[in-house]
C-alpha cells in the first residue's frame, strides 16, 4: 500500500481519496450519530447511509487503516459491489466470499478460502474463518455497497450476520460490522419485504446505531481549497467561494468537481493565478453540459415514474400533503436529490435543479427550430421583450400538440418556456431556477452578457382568480428581484389553465402589459 506522493495534489472526483494523491478533509469530522471508539471497545455492529459521492467510501478505506495502524486489531473494507443483480442466494453467497477473499489478498491480510459447498451458510463460515486467521487480534469488518443486495439476497446476508453477532469475540466472529450503502437498513428491509414495515425480529436487529456524513460547511470549503494554497500559493476570492457554496450547497463531489475544473482546465495545474468568480461560473457551466456520470446518474432516476411525479410537484410549487409520505420522497432524500429548507421539500442544490431541468427539457429543446428573429439588440445584449413575445406566438402555435406528448402534464407550461429559453441562451446565458413545493411558482434569474433579468412563472388552476394570483406573483417577483438584483427587467409569465380559458380565442388569452415595473404576460 506504499504510495508515491504527487509533486501537486489535486481535487479528486473519481473513486475514494487519499492523502498522498488528493485535496481532503477527514471524512469522520463529518460523521454524524456515529461514536467510532464505541463500536470497537464495545463490540458494536451499526450502519452508515449518505447519499452518493459524499466520502462514505473515503472514510472506510481510511478508518480501516488507521486501526491496523494501531495494530490492536484487524480491520478490512469489502465492497460488495460485485453482487449486484445476483438473485439467488447461493451464488451470491459465492461472490461475496470471492469478493471477501480479494480485498483479504489487497489489504495483505489472512485470506479465508473456504470450500464452495453448502453456499447456504458460506457468509457465516467465512466471517468464523477469517476471525480464527487473525488471532490473536479482533476482526473488523466494513462491508460498503450493500445497496445491491435485493430481497431474499439482502434478508440471508442480514440473518447469518446475525446469527454471528451473539459469539463475536476473537477468533470466533467479526467483533464490530459496519453496513453501508445510501438508505438506512430498516428501508432496504422494507423494501425487501415488499413494504412491509420492519418488526423487531428484523434480521438485522442487532445494530448500535444509524449514522450519516454531512456535506461540507462553508468552513469545510475554505480550508479544503486552503490546502491547495499552502502547497502552490495559488488562492481563491471570497466572492468565488461564496458562490461555489450557494451552487453545491457543500455537496463533496460537485465542490470537488468545480475547483477541479477550475485549476485543471480552465487554468493550468501548475498556476498560480487567483480562482475568481468568472472561474467557478465557467466551471459550472462546463460541468452542467459535461452530464458527468454523478450528475447523471442523478438524471436518470427521473426514469422511476414516482420520482418523475414529485418532481412535478416541485416545479410547480404546488402543494401535495401525501408527497412527503411516499417512498419516492424518501428516496430522493437518501440520494440527496432532494432536501427540507426550512421545512420545505426543495431541490438539494442549484446545481441539481439545473440538471434535471434541462434533462427534462432536453427533447423539447433540441425540437424547437433555431431562431429566425431578431432576439439580440444592436449592441449584443439580449432582448428580452423580444424573446418572451416570440414565446407567445410559439405558444399559441405548438402548445396544444406538444402538451399531448410530454409526460409532465401539469408542470408543461414550464418545462416548454424553460426549453425555449435554453434553446436561445444555450452557450452564450445563465439560467438559475428556484423552486420548492408550497411557494405556488417557479423563479428564474438570467445572465446574459454580464446583464440580469428575472422571470417567475405561475399556474392558474380551476376554482382560482386570476387577479388574486397575478397580485400574489407582483407581490412575489418584487421580493425575488430586491434579493436578486433590484435593478434587473422583472417578466411575470401567468399560464391560465383552466378550461373556460382553454376554449377561447387565441387572442383573448395572450396579453401583454406592464404593472409596477414588471413586465406581465397572459398565456
Amino acid at each position: 500500500m506504499n504510495k508515491i506522493k504527487r509533486s501537486i495534489r489535486f481535487f479528486n472526483t473519481t473513486g475514494p481519496c487519499n492523502p498522498w494523491d488528493h485535496y481532503m478533509l477527514p471524512p469522520e469530522d463529518r460523521l454524524v450519530g456515529a461514536q467510532l471508539h464505541r463500536y470497537i471497545r464495545d463490540n458494536l455492529y451499526w450502519v452508515l447511509h449518505a447519499p452518493r459521492q459524499t466520502g462514505k467510501t473515503t472514510f472506510l478505506r481510511n478508518w480501516a487503516r488507521e486501526i491496523n495502524e494501531k495494530r490492536e486489531a484487524v480491520a478490512c473494507y469489502v465492497s460488495i459491489e460485485s453482487c449486484q443483480g445476483i438473485n439467488e442466494r447461493a451464488e451470491a453467497m459465492r461472490t461475496m466470499h470471492f469478493a471477501i477473499c480479494e480485498s483479504a489478498r489487497a489489504w495483505e491480510l489472512p485470506i479465508p478460502e473456504l470450500s464452495l459447498e453448502n453456499p447456504e451458510l458460506l457468509l457465516y463460515k467465512t466471517m468464523r474463518k477469517w476471525s480464527e486467521l487473525v488471532i490473536p487480534k479482533p476482526l473488523i469488518v466494513l462491508f460498503d455497497e450493500i445497496d445491491v443486495l435485493e430481497g431474499d439476497v439482502l434478508i440471508g446476508f442480514l440473518r447469518q450476520l446475525r446469527d454471528g453477532f451473539t459469539e463475536r469475540g476473537i477468533g470466533k466472529f467479526p467483533i464490530s460490522i459496519s453496513l453501508v450503502g445510501m438508505r438506512d437498513l430498516k428501508d432496504y428491509i422494507t423494501q425487501s419485504k415488499d413494504g412491509v414495515p420492519v418488526n423487531p425480529g428484523s434480521p438485522f436487529n442487532v445494530k448500535a446505531d444509524s449514522a450519516t456524513i454531512d456535506n461540507f460547511s462553508m468552513d469545510n470549503i475554505y480550508h479544503l481549497f486552503t490546502q491547495r494554497t499552502e502547497e502552490t500559493g495559488q488562492e481563491i476570492t471570497k466572492e468565488a467561494l461564496d458562490y461555489l457554496w450557494d451552487q453545491s450547497r457543500g455537496q463533496p463531489w460537485i465542490v470537488n468537481a468545480l475547483l477541479q475544473r477550475a485549476t485543471m482546465r480552465i487554468l493550468d495545474e501548475t498556476s498560480t493565478e487567483t480562482i475568481t468568480l468568472s472561474h467557478i461560473k465557467e466551471a459550472r457551466e462546463q460541468m452542467v453540459l459535461a452530464r458527468e456520470t454523478h450528475l447523471d446518474a442523478l438524471a436518470y432516476r427521473m426514469e422511476n415514474p414516482n420520482i418523475k411525479k414529485m418532481m412535478e410537484t416541485l416545479f410547480i410549487g404546488d402543494v401535495d400533503m401525501d408527497m412527503a409520505n411516499g417512498e419516492a420522497f424518501r428516496l430522493c432524500m437518501d440520494l440527496g436529490l432532494v432536501h427540507l429548507e426550512k421545512g420545505i421539500p426543495s431541490i438539494a442544490n442549484p446545481i441539481y435543479r439545473e440538471v434535471l431541468a434541462r434533462q427534462i427539457t432536453f427533447g423539447p429543446q433540441v425540437m424547437i427550430p433555431e431562431p429566425e428573429w431578431q432576439w439580440e439588440k444592436p449592441d449584443g445584449s439580449l432582448d428580452m421583450d423580444a424573446l418572451l413575445k416570440e414565446f407567445q406566438v410559439f405558444w399559441r402555435e405548438n402548445s396544444e400538440i406538444w402538451e399531448e406528448k410530454m409526460n409532465y402534464t401539469e408542470a408543461f407550461p414550464h418545462l416548454l418556456l424553460m426549453a425555449f429559453l435554453q434553446r436561445v441562451l444555450n452557450g452564450g446565458g445563465y439560467i438559475d431556477r428556484e423552486y420548492a413545493a408550497g411557494r405556488g411558482r417557479m423563479d428564474l434569474f438570467i445572465e446574459y452578457k454580464d446583464k440580469s433579468f428575472i422571470i417567475e412563472i405561475k399556474l392558474i388552476h380551476e376554482k382560482q382568480f386570476p387577479d388574486t394570483i397575478k397580485a400574489k406573483g407582483l407581490e412575489q417577483i418584487a421580493k425575488y428581484r430586491n434579493i436578486k438584483a433590484p435593478d434587473a427587467p422583472a417578466y411575470l409569465v401567468l399560464f391560465d389553465r383552466r378550461n373556460e380559458v382553454k376554449e377561447k380565442a387565441w387572442n383573448e388569452r395572450l396579453s401583454w402589459k406592464v404593472l409596477n415595473d414588471i413586465t406581465v404576460l397572459e398565456c
